[in-house]
């Protein structure tokens, strides 16, 4: 069975980012349909409130049936699924220090984003750290900052690869940057882990493989290393790029290619 909620937002993307925090969805779990468009600007800015239809199925869980036994098992499978999103980012981060100062690099970094920035009239502050093995690790803090993740993360990633070009530019030895908003990455990865067991346990349940949407290279490398220890799964991929998709398929306890 399927439902349906409409809900709006600045922008598409704050619109299903909306209805995911309070359906505790991920993306994966629901069809959009896009009702009324906001105006697009530079880089996918939008400047009128869009509106969107999101489509889910029902759990069919015995637990979820209105019943007075299964009713505290459904509270407390709610903070599982919805609570943690915010959290397993921030400690990890918190362990990166942040770039030392007179950082060439660093500097490059924040001078080129600001201007980025500045253009698309967004307002943010980056903040820049290095992990251990040297990555720079970029966090874009302000408020509002729907238009510069973009769909599904789209604009976010655009960003950061102009960000690489320009830092890594005329260089010898290239450093990884990593350039994330709202935490957006570390929620996405845990809500694609999420959805990974979610569909794997159906799977198992139904013997029937699920191919889910087209996600990018990364976002399937998430999928695979979620389920690489599960022995009734297998996983693999289909398609070309840019609808590439992942398969997750019943397994009798075979090995993965």
């Amino acid at each position: 069975m399927q439902k349906s909620v409409e809900f709006t937002g600045k922008n598409e993307d704050a619109a299903i980012a909306a209805a995911l925090q309070q359906l505790g969805l991920a993306r994966e779990e629901v069809s959009v349909e896009v009702l009324e468009l906001a105006k697009s600007g530079f880089l996918g800015i939008g400047g009128t409130p869009a509106k969107v239809k999101v489509t889910y199925e029902v759990p069919d869980e015995p637990q979820a049936a209105p019943q007075p036994a299964p009713a505290p098992a459904a509270q407390e499978e709610a903070p599982v699924s919805a609570a943690p999103a915010e959290e397993p980012c921030r400690p990890v981060e918190a362990a990166c220090p942040a770039a030392a100062e007179g950082d060439e690099r660093a500097e490059k970094i924040k001078s080129f984003l600001s201007g980025l920035l500045e253009r698309m009239e967004i307002q943010a502050d980056p903040q820049v750290k290095v992990d251990a093995e040297g990555n720079y690790l970029v966090d874009l803090v302000g408020e509002d900052l729907g238009a510069v993740i973009g769909r599904r993360g789209e604009t976010l990633d655009a960003i950061q690869q102009l960000t690489g070009y320009a830092v890594n530019h005329g260089q010898a030895k290239r450093v990884r940057v990593r350039v994330d908003a709202e935490h957006y990455r570390s929620k996405r990865e845990e809500s694609l882990e999420r959805m990974a067991h979610r569909v794997a346990d159906k799977v198992v349940r139904y013997r029937r493989n699920v191919t889910l949407e087209p996600m990018n290279a990364y976002e399937r490398h998430v999928i695979h290393t979620a389920l690489q220890d599960r022995p009734d799964v297998t996983t693999y991929s289909i398609g070309t790029e840019p609808n590439r998709r992942t398969v997750v398929a019943y397994s009798q306890g075979e090995r993965r290619d």
